[in-house]
């Protein structure tokens, strides 16, 4: 019993590590989380850990999935081409390596800016306007990934109950 407690305090503390990391930034939250639900299933060998982890595969690839599709389909909406799209991806591969730990947005988004820069004012949207459609893709980015974090730790916290009663 002792040994599931700390299990269950230490997958605790990363998740919770990962949710700061979604919210911030800072870390890979949602590899966090799920890698955290993984150790949980090895350590427990119980049904609520596999199901725990099968949930958390779930919600994960789902999530990366809508963090693709949404904030791309609305940024189409917008105005904004495959051109812009892929300086904003060439953008944040670059950002990633310049600024450590919020390279990869900073970068996404001066990409889009960028490009918008070069083109004539003609294209439609303004760098300003551009902009802003990216920093709303990333905040759509960042809100999707919290629910799916949310939805696996709350997954693993009704699974501790099963596990430690």
């Amino acid at each position: 019993m002792e040994h599931e407690v700390l299990w269950a305090v230490l997958v605790g503390l990363v998740m919770l590590a990962g949710l700061v990391g979604s919210a911030f930034l800072v870390l890979p939250g949602l590899a966090l989380v799920w890698a955290a639900a993984l150790c949980w299933a090895l350590v427990v060998q119980s049904t609520a850990g596999w199901v725990v982890l099968a949930v958390a595969t779930v919600v994960a690839a789902g999530a990366s999935a809508l963090m693709i599709l949404v904030p791309g389909r609305g940024m189409k909406r917008a105005g904004i081409d495959n051109l812009t799209l892929l300086a904003g991806v060439v953008g944040a591969i670059v950002g990633a390596f310049v600024i450590p730990v919020v390279g990869l947005f900073v970068g996404f988004v001066a990409g889009i800016f960028l490009m918008q820069l070069t083109r004539p004012r003609s294209s439609g949207l303004t760098p300003w306007q551009a902009t802003v459609h990216a920093l709303r893709a990333v905040g759509t980015n960042i809100l999707i990934e919290l629910a799916a974090d949310l939805l696996i730790i709350g997954a693993w916290l009704t699974s501790l109950w099963w596990v430690l009663r």
